[in-house]
């Protein structure tokens, strides 16, 4: 009887269309990823994807999240970069209340390392829209019940809502590591990583030792050092700096525009936006720009760099090159010497302007203060050397002092901030 048949196989589509699937972001207790079964998880939204990979000329495997939609294949996190699959085997599960990554005959290539008091409680993992893959408690939806987020654990990659810097409640420093190399993503030469010191800043480093760029500090609208993100009609910035946490991060207010920050395996931190029509990574900006005038110290103490001067060091007002032959002959590691010792007492200031702010590690910072008061203190002080406001937003508010010399300074054409430099008297001609 064909009605029969038609409602039998009516009912059957139904099922088909309704069967209790896993959900296309969560994995719960009892599932698992494997590489053989080429199933994914998906972030609503469709934006991100998390499963298994292998780069063009490897045969290794990893575990990564991706940006579903777009032709160009670009990771975002490998969380077992540096400890890849040998081979097609490889497993993600739950296991005790842990995310696992199993190999070949089941030995763990990676962990999310959890200990925890009350194990009745089943936990989910879940690929949320903004591309965090988080572990939670399977009835607790809020961030605040995040066991572990992918967040935490960047790779080479910031994405808006990722902080970059501090959790102080933790001690937890979340910085990037570039790939190795543009197909090989486990952890390359160059890292970017906040230094929390009376006001902090981001150091790109080589070998987690060779300091090769410097942010400058954060001056209420961007970082003194890289004036070329400036403010986007469809992004915004913001540094937090409190007792729980000091970090960098940005948002998109427009969820259309794909937008990252990659630090490159050549040792370049970038600014990439997706340009859809031309479909692809559009270069925003590039940080250190100038090889000459972005290479940390290049210039020596008390010196600043211009690309616009020939030669590109110069000594600041009321200073000497501490070697003269060398100095001429281009070597500029030396620095430059005051000319007239400071009287403490007699003292006045040279306004530079345009400049990225001298290395804050030996700087303290005021920022219940303005600049008049500043200057006053600085004077008051025998120690200081130099002084400048530590956010530039309204005519600027908030007080830097330096104290001993003043290293990694550059002049910039129009960007950058007011620096005051302390000088003898008879060398404010």
């Amino acid at each position: 009887d064909n009605s029969c048949t038609l409602s039998f196989l009516l009912v059957f589509f139904v099922l088909i269309l309704f069967r209790p699937a896993f959900s296309i972001n969560t994995l719960s207790s009892t599932e698992s990823l494997t590489i053989s079964s080429n199933r994914t998880l998906v972030s609503p939204g469709n934006v991100f994807e998390l499963g298994f990979f292998r780069t063009n000329s490897s045969s290794r495997w990893y575990l990564g999240i991706w940006y579903k939609k777009l032709p160009e294949r670009t990771y975002v996190w490998v969380p077992n970069r540096d400890n890849p699959l040998s081979n097609s085997i490889g497993t993600l599960k739950i296991s005790g209340n842990n995310l696992v990554l199993l190999g070949d005959s089941n030995e763990s290539v990676w962990s999310t390392n959890l200990t925890r008091e009350n194990e009745r409680s089943t936990v989910v993992a879940e690929l949320l829209a903004n591309g965090n893959f988080v572990m939670r408690d399977s009835n607790n939806n809020d961030a605040s019940g995040f066991l572990w987020q992918s967040f935490d654990y960047p790779t080479d990659t910031l994405l808006p809502e990722m902080k970059l810097g501090y959790d102080l409640k933790t001690g937890l420093n979340r910085f990037l590591t570039s790939w190795r190399s543009s197909d090989d993503p486990s952890s390359g030469n160059f890292s970017y990583k906040l230094e929390n010191q009376r006001l902090p800043e981001f150091y790109l480093s080589s070998h987690g030792i060779f300091r090769l760029h410097r942010s400058g500090p954060w001056n209420g609208i961007g970082f003194s050092g890289i004036p070329e993100d400036e403010k986007l009609s469809y992004m915004v910035y913001n540094f937090t700096e409190n007792s729980e946490e000091v970090a960098y991060t940005f948002r998109m207010t427009n969820n259309s525009i794909y937008s990252r920050l990659t630090l490159s395996f050549e040792g370049d931190f970038r600014r990439l936006t997706w340009n859809p029509s031309l479909e692809l990574w559009n270069l925003f900006w590039s940080s250190p720009v100038d090889p000459q005038c972005d290479s940390y110290i290049m210039c020596g103490p008390n010196a600043y760099c211009d690309v616009n001067t020939s030669p590109v060091c110069n000594c600041i007002q009321g200073f000497d090159p501490r070697n003269t032959q060398q100095w001429d002959q281009r070597v500029w590691s030396g620095g430059c010497i005051r000319r007239t010792r400071l009287s403490c007492s007699g003292d006045c200031f040279t306004r530079m302007k345009n400049m990225k702010l001298p290395e804050t590690t030996m700087a303290t910072v005021d920022r219940s203060i303005g600049v008049k008061e500043c200057e006053k203190r600085c004077l008051s002080d025998c120690n200081c050397t130099a002084f400048a406001n530590a956010d530039i937003r309204n005519g600027g508010t908030g007080c830097v002092i330096w104290t001993g010399r003043l290293d990694d300074m550059r002049k910039y054409v129009a960007d950058g901030e007011d620096l005051y430099v302390r000088l003898a008297a008879a060398d404010l001609a």
